[in-house]
């Protein structure tokens, strides 16, 4: 049966290792690395993806790290999951037999995704999150003035599927800033409004600060599978 990865009852705890760590405080940031098993390279773990294995076999991701068991690390990557479940990467980093679950190259960025769309709900909850062009723009502009002010925008996120005149004159601030702030446009309108609990979300912004930082961590795992947004948003001159 493929297990399932939010079950933690299915993580094999006879597998121990120095990488299953005692969690630590959520609110500090975790700066060690960990050795992919595709490339045999060390990273940093906010650019990897953490696997354990069931007890009948198979690879779960552990995107929150904390099942028990040891760490299979993986760059977090298109071609390095695909490398994993091609040549079996998994049997040969736990040194014992794994299998990749029916549809684990499709499983490991949808979930991400949906962790992406949690740390907006997140950071709406906590008001680390404005909505709105005019709310949006004056986060954005606040860096051109006052770089690191408070309620500067981290991340611009635009609906993929809204109106190209709004985005553009957003975009337009974004890059302008120094250093732009980063865009994220990946999701469509129905996505972003049920996520936040809201009505026809087009324009968002997440300011600096602890919020802003543990979803650039996990939108930066996501990049590995698809790009952030258009190429074409990126075309000069904006209307």
């Amino acid at each position: 049966m493929t297990p399932t990865p939010n079950n933690e009852t299915l993580v094999d705890l006879t597998e121990d290792s120095p990488e299953a760590e005692t969690p630590q405080d959520a609110t500090l940031p975790v700066e060690t690395t960990r050795r992919d098993i595709a490339s045999h390279t060390a990273f940093a773990r906010d650019g990897l993806i953490r696997f354990v294995v069931s007890p009948d076999g198979f690879a779960v991701p552990d995107l929150k790290e904390n099942l028990p068991g040891r760490g299979l690390w993986l760059k977090a990557d298109a071609d390095s999951l695909a490398l994993a479940i091609k040549k079996n990467l998994f049997s040969r980093a736990a040194k014992r037999q794994v299998k990749a679950p029916d549809g684990l190259s499709d499983m490991v960025p949808n979930l991400i995704r949906k962790r992406v769309l949690d740390q907006l709900g997140l950071a709406r909850r906590e008001g680390n999150l404005l909505t709105g062009f005019e709310k949006v723009a004056a986060a954005l502009k606040l860096g051109r003035s006052q770089p690191h002010a408070a309620g500067r925008a981290a991340w611009l996120i635009e609906a993929a599927d809204g109106a190209e005149d709004g985005r553009n004159k957003l975009l337009s601030v974004a890059f302008s800033q120094t250093p732009p702030v980063n865009i994220c446009g990946i999701f469509t309108n129905d996505e972003l409004s049920l996520a936040l609990g809201l009505e026809n979300v087009i324009h968002a912004a997440i300011v600096e600060g602890r919020r802003s930082q543990a979803f650039s961590k996990e939108i930066t795992r996501l990049s590995g599978f698809q790009p952030l947004f258009p190429a074409k948003w990126r075309e000069r001159p904006f209307n």
